[in-house]
Parts: structure tokens; sequence; C-alpha cells
């Protein structure tokens, strides 16, 4: 099977891609484009995977950046092939010229970013502890130290969890409400006590606050749809023991 890509408009001639999980070599509980190293996954299956995502993007497999992801705002500005150990952080930008920076997921939000007249992208790792500490707000203002401006940069978030599956407890919104009452609109009504969280609507608001160009969501749900995405949350609903990593990636 090819490998599934999905592209954002607001990034059109920038290259990049969500990969869904359709291509790879993966089986199992993880059949198709796992490309997460800190998955169960054999180590060179997962090699096998990233190696297809780098060469559908037209660079070597050393030039494929990613972290060692651990739900920060923290930033690293790349400007070669990354050694190990991986970084920990959840954000990266670059101006350097064919590296692709790629940050991996499982309903996390993976957000693309990019100023093309300014020679300058980005990539976060997005999940709503992330997202409510800074990290889009913080790549933002890294992309503007390697000499972006704020109001030409666009941003597209990839395939994400949805509100309607993504059930909190009263906790949860109390250390949302806490931090800025105004999240109060992010949150829907759900059994009981619970709440139904809107995590890419919640990152579209801090970026558009943050006033950069245009963001968008592509509005595809990981949740929902088992056969393209993977799902930390289906997983553990399903008693699988590990779930497989999604792709995105942006190169120059």
């Amino acid at each position: 099977m090819t490998l599934e890509v999905l592209t954002s408009d607001l990034l059109e001639g920038v290259r990049h891609g969500f990969f869904t999980r359709r291509g790879g070599a993966s089986s199992g509980i993880f059949t198709g484009l796992n490309c997460g190293p800190g998955s169960s996954d054999q180590a060179e299956i997962v090699s096998i995977n990233r190696a297809r995502v780098a060469e559908a993007m037209g660079v070597p497999a050393d030039h494929l950046a990613t972290l060692h992801q651990v739900h920060s705002a923290d930033v690293v500005r790349v400007t070669g092939p990354l050694a190990e150990p991986r970084p920990r952080a959840d954000a990266m930008v670059t101006a350097t010229p064919g590296l692709c920076l790629g940050v991996l997921t499982a309903d996390c939000q993976p957000v693309l970013f990019s100023d093309r007249e300014g020679g300058v992208i980005g990539a976060a790792h997005a999940g709503w502890r992330g997202t409510r500490d800074g990290v889009l707000e913080a790549t933002i203002t890294a992309m503007e130290d390697l000499g972006a401006r704020r109001d030409r940069i666009v941003a597209a978030i990839g395939p994400t969890i949805s509100q309607a599956a993504y059930e909190v407890g009263p906790e949860f919104v109390e250390g949302f409400l806490d931090d800025d009452p105004e999240t109060a609109r992010f949150f829907a009504n759900g059994q009981g006590d619970r709440a139904l969280f809107d995590l890419p609507g919640y990152a579209l608001w801090r970026m558009r606050r943050a006033g950069i160009g245009a963001t968008e969501w592509t509005r595809h749900c990981t949740y929902r749809d088992p056969q393209r995405f993977f799902s930390y949350r289906r997983a553990t609903h399903a008693g699988e023991v590990d779930y497989g990593r999604l792709i995105s990636v942006i190169r120059l």
C-alpha cells in the first residue's frame, strides 16, 4: 500500500505532509506507518517506516529530525541532523534548507508552521499540557528569532482528537478555568460530571490571539478513524498494550 499524505492549503509552496498510518511496514497493533521509536514495535521496522517518510520528502533518513517529546513548551533550533540522544523538547524551528522537521502524535496535535517568504519553518507536538503551557507561542517566537515575521507565519493543525471523543474530568476543566476563565468556551457538557474538550479549537484560539497570519485544522479526528490514524485513547479503551505514532513533517 502506498503512503497517504494529507496537506494543508495554508502551507502551499512549502513541502509538508501529515502522514496517515497507511503504507507502512509494521504489523499487529502497529499495522501501517508507525514512526515512533518510543513504541514497543520492532526498531528496524520503525526505521524502515521513517526511511519511507524521508524518501517521500526528498531528504536522507538522517535529515528527518524528531525529538524526545515530553509534553513541554521547549523549542529546539535545528541546523543539521540531530544526534542521539535526541533533545528533550516538543517543538523545532529551522531556516536551514534540506532539513525535515517531524513530530510524532497519537491524539495530540501536530502543528506545522511556515513563513515561506522569510524561509523559516517550525513543527510542534501540542497536547493539552504543552498547548496550555505555551508551546505554540514559543514556536512562533523562536521562528521570529530566525527572521520570520509574525504576521507572515501560517500554521496548520493536522489529525488530532476531536471534541466529541475527548472526555475529561472536572479537575481537568478546573485547571484550565483557573488559568484562564475564557477557556470555558472550549468545554461542552458530557455524561455526568464529565466534559468534552475542544483541543484543536483551543489551539486555534491561542495562535490567532498570538497574531500570526492564518491558521487552520485539517478536521481529521484520530480517535474516530482507526483505518487511517493511531490513537492513544482508542488503544487504551480497547485494552491494547501500546499504540503506533503518526508522523507530520515539513521541510524547506
